[in-house]
C-alpha cells in the first residue's frame, strides 16, 4: 500500500516531537501495491461467516451465564442489547471505513490514516488484547467443554493439566489455583494456528461449516429450551444491587454490558481481510453489518431462554449451556450432541481470533513500527506465516496460565477504545476529505459518530478498576516498545 505524508506548505525546519507523533499517513483507496502477497479469494458470504465465527463463541455459550450470575441476572439480555447498540455504531464506521480504505490493519491503519501515528499504535497494540487473547479466553472455554465431554464418556483428565495456574479472588487479585497448564486450550490454538498457517481459503471453508452447524445448534437450544422456561426465574429483572459496584443492579447491567461487549467484536475480523476480498468495496459492509445482525438475534435469544431455564445463580460456570441441560433430564439426549457442537463452534471462533491479528501486525511491520520479518508473507501459501506463528505462540501461552473472567474484562476494554477511535476516525475524515468518494457513507455521520464514540467509552468507565490498572501496565510496555523501536525506524521517518 502506498502513503503520502502530510507536509506544511514550505515547511523545513524539523517537525516538533508533538507533530512527529501526530503525524497522519494517508492511504491511497486505488493503491493496489502489496495485493499479490494476499489471495483475493473470499465473498460477502465468507466475510459475513468470518465475522460470526469470531461473533458467536464464549460470549453466547459461556459469558452469557457467567455474566448474568455475577452482574445482571435475568437483565443479561439488556446488557447485549445495550452492547449490541453501541456495537451498532462503531459497525457502522467500521464500514465506511473498510469500504474506503480497504486495508488489513483495522482500527490500527484506520486511526494512523485520521489521528496521527502514536494513537495509531496505541489502538494496534491494544488489538493484540481483541484478537490473540480472544482467542485465549475462547480455547479456554473450549477446554471446559471438551474436558464435560470426555467425563459424558467416562473419561476424566487430570485437573492439574486442563485449568488455568491463576484466577481472579472476590477481590479482583490475581491468585494462584494449583494447576500446571490447561493443556487443551493450548493444543486447539496450536492446530489453529497451522491450518491459517497454509492458506486463506481453506480455513474460512472450515469456518463456514463450523459457523452452520454452530447456528443450527444455537436453534435447536433456542426451540428445545422454551418448553421449560420456568418465568419465574426472571423475577425480578434486574436484582438489587448487593452494594458492590457492578454486582447487580443498574450498575451490573452496565457493566455486564460492557464485559459482554467483546462477544460482538467480529466484525472487526472481517475488517482485517480487505486485501482477501473479492470486493472489498461492496462485500465488506455487507459482512460487517450482517454479522453484527445476526449475532444480535441469536445472543438474546440464547440468553432468554437460558435464564429462563434455570436460576441463573447456577450460570456461574464455564459451561453454563451444559448446565441448563443438565438441569432438565427430559434433555438429555440432547446434551452430548450439543457439546459436540458447541465445541465446533467455538473453534471456529479461535481460528477467526487468529486470523486477524497477523494481519495487523503485516501492517504495522510495513509501516516501520514492529521488525520487517513480521510483514513477511509465504510465498506459496500467501500467507503472513511469520505473524501467524507469532500470534499464535502468544495465545497458546495465554490461553495456559490465564483464567476465562481476567481475559473477558482485558478483550473489553482493548476494544471499546479501538472502537472509539474509528467512530472519531470517520468524523475527522469526513472534514479532512470530504469530497473523496465512498462506497458506503455512515447515516447521520456528525450524530453516529459522537454517540459511537461516548457509548464505547462510557463502557469502559463500568469495567473494574483492576482492568483499568492492567491496561495501564499493557500501555505503558506497548509505550516502551514504540518509544525505543516504532518511532526510530517509522517510514514516515525513514
Amino acid at each position: 500500500m502506498s502513503y503520502t505524508i502530510n507536509k506544511s506548505n514550505g515547511a523545513a525546519a524539523k517537525p516538533s516531537l508533538l507533530r512527529q507523533l501526530c503525524a497522519v499517513r494517508r492511504i491511497d483507496p486505488a493503491d493496489t501495491t502489496g495485493k499479490s502477497r494476499l489471495k483475493q479469494v473470499l465473498s460477502a458470504r465468507a466475510l459475513i461467516a468470518i465475522g460470526l465465527g469470531a461473533t458467536i463463541g464464549s460470549g453466547i455459550f459461556v459469558l452469557t451465564g457467567t455474566v448474568a450470575a455475577n452482574h445482571t441476572g435475568p437483565a443479561i439480555t439488556l446488557s447485549l442489547l445495550i452492547a449490541a447498540f453501541g456495537g451498532g455504531l462503531a459497525a457502522l464506521c467500521y464500514s465506511e471505513f473498510a469500504a474506503f480504505l480497504p486495508v488489513p490493519g483495522s482500527a490500527y491503519s484506520y486511526t494512523y490514516a485520521t489521528l496521527g501515528e502514536a494513537l495509531a499504535w496505541f489502538i494496534g497494540w491494544n488489538l493484540l488484547l481483541e484478537y490473540a487473547i480472544s482467542a485465549s479466553a475462547v480455547a479456554v472455554s473450549w477446554s471446559a467443554y471438551v474436558v464435560s465431554l470426555l467425563g459424558d464418556a467416562h473419561i476424566h483428565l487430570p485437573a492439574l493439566l486442563v485449568n488455568a495456574p491463576l484466577a481472579l479472588d472476590a477481590h479482583d487479585h490475581v491468585v494462584a489455583t494449583g494447576a500446571i497448564i490447561n493443556v487443551p486450550a493450548v493444543l486447539i490454538v496450536a492446530a489453529m494456528t497451522a491450518l491459517l498457517y497454509v492458506g486463506v481459503r481453506g480455513s474460512a471453508a472450515a469456518n463456514t461449516f463450523m459457523v452452520a452447524l454452530k447456528v443450527g445448534i444455537i436453534v435447536i437450544i433456542v426451540i428445545a429450551g422454551l418448553k421449560y422456561i420456568d418465568p419465574s426465574n426472571w423475577r425480578p429483572y434486574v436484582p438489587p444491587n448487593s452494594g458492590i459496584r457492578g454486582h447487580f443492579g443498574w450498575s451490573g447491567v452496565l457493566q455486564g454490558a460492557a464485559i459482554i461487549f467483546f462477544s460482538y467484536v467480529g466484525f472487526d475480523t472481517a475488517s482485517t481481510t480487505a486485501l482477501e476480498a473479492r470486493n472489498p468495496q461492496r462485500d465488506l459492509p455487507l459482512g460487517i453489518i450482517g454479522a453484527l445482525v445476526i449475532s444480535a438475534v441469536l445472543y438474546v435469544a440464547m440468553a432468554t431462554v437460558l435464564t429462563g431455564m434455570v436460576p441463573f445463580q447456577k450460570l456461574d460456570s464455564d459451561a453454563p449451556v451444559a448446565v441448563a441441560l443438565d438441569a432438565h433430564p427430559q434433555l438429555s439426549w440432547l446434551s452430548w450432541i450439543l457439546k459436540v457442537g458447541v465445541i465446533a463452534g467455538m473453534t471456529s471462533v479461535i481460528l477467526t481470533s487468529l486470523l486477524g491479528q497477523p494481519r495487523i501486525l503485516l501492517s504495522m511491520a510495513d509501516d516501520g513500527l514492529l521488525p520487517p520479518f513480521m510483514s513477511r508473507c509465504h510465498p506459496r501459501f500467501k500467507t503472513p506465516h511469520v505473524s501467524t506463528v507469532i500470534t499464535g505462540v502468544f495465545a497458546a501461552l495465554i490461553a495456559a496460565i490465564f483464567p476465562l473472567d481476567l481475559l473477558a474484562d482485558l478483550i473489553s476494554i482493548g476494544i471499546l477504545l479501538a472502537f472509539a477511535m474509528v467512530c472519531v476516525g470517520v468524523l475527522v475524515l469526513r472534514y479532512t476529505r470530504p469530497d473523496a468518494y465512498r462506497p458506503f457513507r455512515v447515516p447521520w455521520a456528525p450524530f453516529t459518530c459522537v454517540l459511537g464514540t461516548l457509548w464505547c467509552l462510557g463502557m469502559t468507565l463500568a469495567l473494574s478498576n483492576g482492568t483499568w490498572l492492567r491496561l495501564v501496565y499493557w500501555t505503558i510496555l506497548g509505550m516502551s516498545i514504540y518509544a525505543f523501536y516504532g518511532f526510530k525506524h517509522s517510514r514516515l521517518r525513514t
